[in-house]
């Protein structure tokens, strides 16, 4: 399957990314993709005029699939229509213990009297 997603390029501390076309096997620090898109700057104001989003409708109508931050930066850019979807890793719910009650048991007869 394909997707379209960001690939950081750029040195430390000094983020920009690269929007490419690729496998979805492929990790994403391989350097390994289809197509470019475009790119993205962080440290830029004007984020939407350096990506080709006629291209990227278009591989999206052909059944590639957005990722989750880059589907979020073009809803907030309104270059796509869409609601933002949860990119954070999520959290599991803490799980309370459950102690299992023992059955009581019924009331010990009362002991006689030793003689």
């Amino acid at each position: 399957m394909l997707s379209i997603r960001l690939q950081r390029v750029g040195r430390k501390h000094e983020p920009s990314f690269r929007v490419v076309l690729t496998d979805s096997k492929n990790g994403p620090k391989s350097g390994k993709y289809l197509k470019n898109l475009g790119w993205y700057d962080t440290r830029l104001n004007n984020k939407v005029d350096q990506l080709d989003i006629e291209q990227i409708k278009h591989f999206m109508s052909k059944g590639a699939k957005l990722s989750l931050t880059l589907h979020n930066f073009l809803v907030g850019q309104k270059a796509i229509t869409g609601k933002k979807l949860n990119a954070l890793p999520k959290k599991t719910p803490i799980k309370k213990e459950v102690v299992a009650e023992a059955p009581k048991a019924a009331p010990a007869p009362a002991a006689a009297p030793a003689n």
